[in-house]
C-alpha cells in the first residue's frame, strides 16, 4: 500500500471508529429513537424559528424528506408547530419537554465523546494541527471541484 492508499485507510478507519464508538453509547442512551430524529431534535434545540427549510439545508436532505422525520417527532411528542402572529405561511419548530429530555441526553452524550478524546489531542502539537488542517482544507476544496465537474448538488443527490 502506497502512503496515499494508507492516509485514506487510515482516514477511514478513524471515521468508522469513532462511529462505531459514539453511536454504541448514543444506542444505549437514545433508544427508540432513530439519528435522524435525534440530530432533528439538536437541530431544533440549537436553533431559534427552525423550519423545514433550514433543516433540509442543514442535513443536505429534500424538504419532503424533513416534512416525513418533523411529522414523526409531532406524533411522537418531541416537537410541535407554531406560526409567528405576523406569518400565517410559514411553520416553525420548538422542543416539547419530553423533546428538551432527548435534547440534554443527546448534549451530554456529544459532551462525553469530547472528553473521552481529549486526552489524545492534548498530545497533538500546534504544527501536527497544523499540518492535519491544511490537509483537510486542501482535500476538501479537490473533492468540492470533482463535485463540481460532475454539475449535481450534492444535497439532493445523497447517497
Amino acid at each position: 500500500m502506497n502512503k496515499e492508499e494508507q492516509v485514506m485507510a487510515g482516514l477511514w478507519n478513524i471515521f468508522k471508529k469513532r462511529m462505531w464508538l459514539d453511536s454504541f453509547k448514543m444506542k444505549d442512551r437514545l433508544r427508540g429513537y432513530n439519528p435522524s430524529e435525534v440530530h432533528c431534535i439538536a437541530f431544533i434545540g440549537e436553533e431559534d424559528d427552525s423550519n423545514v427549510t433550514k433543516l433540509a439545508e442543514s442535513f443536505e436532505m429534500t424538504r419532503g424528506a424533513i416534512s416525513k422525520i418533523t411529522k414523526k417527532l409531532v406524533k411522537k411528542e418531541l416537537i410541535e408547530s407554531y406560526q409567528k402572529p405576523n406569518n400565517n405561511k410559514e411553520v416553525y419548530f420548538r422542543l416539547t419537554e419530553q423533546g428538551k429530555a432527548i435534547f440534554m441526553i443527546h448534549e451530554e452524550l456529544h459532551r462525553e465523546f469530547k472528553d473521552r478524546d481529549h486526552p489524545f489531542f492534548k498530545q497533538v502539537t500546534e504544527e501536527q494541527f497544523n499540518v492535519i488542517l491544511n490537509f483537510a482544507e486542501k482535500y476538501n476544496m479537490h473533492l468540492d471541484a470533482e463535485i463540481k465537474k460532475l454539475g449535481v448538488d450534492m444535497k439532493l443527490d445523497h447517497f
